[in-house]
């Protein structure tokens, strides 16, 4: 399986909850819960990332760092579907900017 495709499949998967009852599954239950609390759990869990990666720093234990993005690309993917977008539309932004400097994307991004 290819990591596309499992950004895919994934992405199916939440699209298939948004009809789904809140008791169902915990992504039914954030969508129902609505975009507040899907916002919260996305910060909640870029904060455990910085903390995670911090910790790795000093101990060198790298797994939960991978664990905690893992959390996070999946919330961010619940707020993805719940704003009607995709993962290859994130994918897409990243091609178009490949292979421009980050200085000059970031420069081109203050004209607008």
């Amino acid at each position: 399986m290819t990591n596309n495709s499992t950004l895919s499949q994934i992405a199916e998967v939440l699209e298939s909850r948004k009809s789904a009852t809140p008791d169902s599954s915990y992504v039914a239950k954030l969508y129902h819960k609505g975009l507040d609390q899907i916002l919260k759990k996305v910060g909640e869990e870029a904060t455990e990332v910085v903390m995670a990666a911090k910790d790795a720093s000093i101990d060198g234990k790298t797994e939960k760092v991978i664990y905690e993005v893992a959390d996070l690309w999946f919330h961010t993917m619940v707020l993805l579907a719940q704003q009607g977008l995709h993962p290859d539309d994130v994918l897409n932004e990243l091609a178009h900017r490949f292979g421009t400097s980050g200085l000059v994307e970031k420069a081109s991004r203050n004209e607008e």
